[in-house]
């Protein structure tokens, strides 16, 4: 027999920060018990998050008007009663009737939806409201499908795991999953991170034009946010599609590297505003939709896209949690408990009827506290709302956030930079050294400055992923050259990581040392040697630098090797700085610049001091304790693990930024960077650009 699932459970305790709060879970659910305009113009004051930090002006709010809006739109030919696109979650993703219970809400509702990776299910297959998703692995698709819904979408990435392509694990690759995607039961089914016939606009422009002549549908084009994201849409535009789906940091997923989820992108609301500004200066705007996706969570959110530029949003982890979502984080295990992710042939379901009405119910009360919205604002049509930044001004954002989003500052308060105590991820390292591979998890970010404090200024940085005019690399099934070089060609090492274990115990020591002789890499060990000098990474004088103090080899001159710049409040401004003024002086490849960090949120911290200008980082013992949990049983196999699943991780992260080799393409590349609303001054030192800035 199976178990249907016909009701809400109870919203567990949360013991993290999480964007997804039980205040956002249970507005959803009131919407979808009984559709209303529960809450209009939500204020999130204690946010750091930009789109938190964007208001509507008080002058222009008029709450007795009695003006009548109306939010119907079109796209791909069809009419949107709201412009809601409830998209993308594929047949693998979600367990089966939950995509049933989309497809059927964007029918009823008449909005429309996507299918993700995958093919379809069922009686998904009988819908028009419905995009057909045309990703890098082509799982699941046909002619025939290709011909079924409204239009195509060409996944180049998604905003949770830029660069890289869709994972399904294993472990939910069942018996009708393997036949609908046509595929080994039981293996992970990882789609190449690039299309292989897709490397420039002008391949891109060759797909559009095939798929629309063989389909007859309009096509359009998925993209994560990222750095070069307003030339990329222009590009788009251009190529005859009939519009892009824009997906930002922080968006849900099924299963991502937490590295790349928590470290690639930029939020969606930088990434429309400034692709929408672009394509009016172009003259590409016209007949051509902005659909926003990432971390909408309420129709305040969705009506702030709008006034950036977005014709559309799309509504995805919101959806989930009208039909049940509790967010457990549990979506790549299979194991669901409101039978939304759950394994394909698990014996447990969720209810269609049931779970058709909350989702319509949530759709139907959106689209009423949008209709409020616009009507407090005066607005009579979404054309009146779309690109009208005037009824906008921003808080706390700095100038050049500001700039980007095209709106002004409401007040003259100086930005409020709140700074919290930084706190390890001991899950995250224990599962690193457990397993020895990336880290996987599900559902959106939770990473700073959006939802957690930030605690240094890299907190506030983004990695760019590559897409279409990069492309990614796979660094499943291609070689990504991980090695560098120090003191002039003279030590190799396998990664850009070395372990500090002075001070450790014995059997900490002896297990990391071992580990980084089995991995390639080094370990510093000043409890043994103070003076590193052959190997140029530690030592006894100071040298002097625009009054900051570094820890060198020797004095600066011909024999010397390089610096050690120890981890303080400024570890960033110092990186960026000496690594600038050694190029000023055109002496740059004479020296490397070490960074020693005590503690990392995941390897994506590593990169970012490679970005900034490293050579190399030393990490400290410490991180590989704090994993263990006291727990020391197989302690060398645990050390390989750990070195090993950074290095895979650094690879992973390397694929997904375009580059084969990473020395020579990221070391004081700070192209690759950008900043999320960082104190201009600070964005100036460390020489970032804003998120979205062209």
């Amino acid at each position: 027999m199976s178990k249907v699932v016909a009701k809400y459970i109870e919203i567990p305790k949360k013991n993290i920060i999480d964007f997804w709060s039980i205040d956002k879970i249970n507005h959803i659910r009131r919407l979808s018990y009984s559709p209303e305009a529960s809450e209009i113009f939500v204020k999130n004051t204690e946010s750091l998050r930009i789109l938190d930090r964007i208001n509507f002006k008080t002058n222009m709010l008029n709450y007795n008007s009695t003006n009548i809006s109306v939010t119907k739109t079109s796209l791909a030919g069809f009419d949107l009663e709201v412009p809601v696109y409830l998209g993308d979650m594929s047949y693998g993703a979600l367990s089966g009737n939950p995509n049933i219970v989309i497809a059927k809400t964007a029918e009823i509702t008449k909005t429309m939806a996507g299918t993700g990776e995958g093919g379809l299910y069922g009686s998904v297959k009988d819908t028009k409201r419905i995009f057909i998703q045309w990703a890098s692995a082509r799982f699941g698709v046909s002619y025939d499908e290709l011909k079924t819904g409204a239009g195509i979408v060409i996944k180049i990435g998604q905003g949770a795991k830029p660069g890289i392509g869709g994972h399904l694990p294993g472990s939910k690759v069942t018996h009708d999953i393997s036949i609908a995607r046509k595929i080994p039961e039981g293996i992970d089914a990882i789609s190449p991170a690039p299309h292989h016939d897709i490397y420039s606009i002008e391949d891109l422009a060759q797909r559009i034009e095939a798929l629309k002549i063989m389909s007859g549908k309009p096509v359009y084009v998925k993209v994560a946010a990222t750095n070069y994201i307003p030339y990329i849409v222009t590009g788009i535009a251009r190529s005859g599609a009939a519009g892009v789906i824009i997906d930002g940091h922080g968006a849900g997923t099924g299963a991502a590297p937490v590295t790349v989820r928590d470290s690639l992108g930029i939020p969606v609301e930088m990434a429309v505003a400034s692709s929408h500004n672009i394509l009016v200066r172009e003259g590409l705007r016209e007949n051509f939709s902005i659909i926003a996706a990432g971390r909408i969570s309420d129709s305040t959110d969705a009506i702030k896209l709008y006034a950036l530029g977005a014709d559309v949003v799309s509504l995805g982890t919101s959806v989930l949690i009208a039909m049940g979502c509790v967010m457990v984080r549990k979506c790549n295990l299979g194991y669901c408990p409101a039978a939304l992710t759950n394994k394909a042939d698990n014996k447990t379901m969720i209810d269609l009827d049931y779970g058709v009405n909350h989702t319509v119910n949530f759709v139907n009360g959106f689209k009423m506290e949008i209709e409020k919205m616009m009507s407090v604002l005066g607005i009579k049509t979404m054309k009146d709302l779309i690109g009208n930044t005037a009824f906008l001004c921003g808080e706390g954002l700095s100038k050049n956030t500001l700039k980007v989003l095209g709106i002004r500052s409401e007040s003259t308060e100086n930005l409020n930079f709140k700074q919290g105590m930084f706190k390890p991820d001991k899950k995250y390292i224990n599962e690193l050294i457990i397993k020895g591979e990336p880290v996987i998890s599900s559902m959106g970010s939770n990473a700073p400055p959006d939802v957690e404090l930030p605690s240094r200024i890299i907190d506030w940085l983004r990695l760019d992923g590559a897409q279409v005019t990069r492309p990614s690399i796979d660094p499943y099934r291609e070689d990504i050259n991980l090695n560098f070089c120090l003191c002039g060609g003279r030590i190799n090492i396998s990664m850009p990581v070395m372990v500090k274990v002075s001070g450790a115990d014995k059997e900490v020591k002896n297990a990391l040392s071992w580990a980084a002789m089995f991995t390639g890499t080094m370990i510093i060990d000043d409890d043994l040697q103070k003076d590193f000098s052959d190997i140029s990474i530690t030592g006894d004088t100071v040298y002097k630098y625009k009054g900051h103090s570094y820890s060198t080899s020797r004095n600066l001159d011909n024999t010397m090797d390089g610096f050690v710049i120890r981890e303080d409040s400024e570890l960033e401004i110092n990186i960026a700085s000496l690594d600038q003024e050694l190029k000023d002086r055109g002496i740059r490849e004479n020296f490397d610049i070490i960074g020693e960090i005590n503690y990392f949120r995941n390897t994506g911290d590593i990169v970012k001091y490679l970005a900034l200008g490293c050579d190399s980082v030393i990490i400290s013992y410490q991180i590989f304790e704090d994993g263990l949990n006291n727990s020391y049983s197989n302690i060398r196999e645990k050390a390989v693990n750990f070195l090993m699943g950074i290095k895979k991780e650094i690879g992973l992260i390397s694929g997904a930024m375009g580059i084969a080799n990473l020395q020579y393409s990221i070391v004081g590349n700070t192209e690759l960077l950008r900043s999320i609303n960082l104190d201009n001054n600070i964005a100036r030192k460390i020489n970032v650009a804003e998120a979205g800035s062209t």
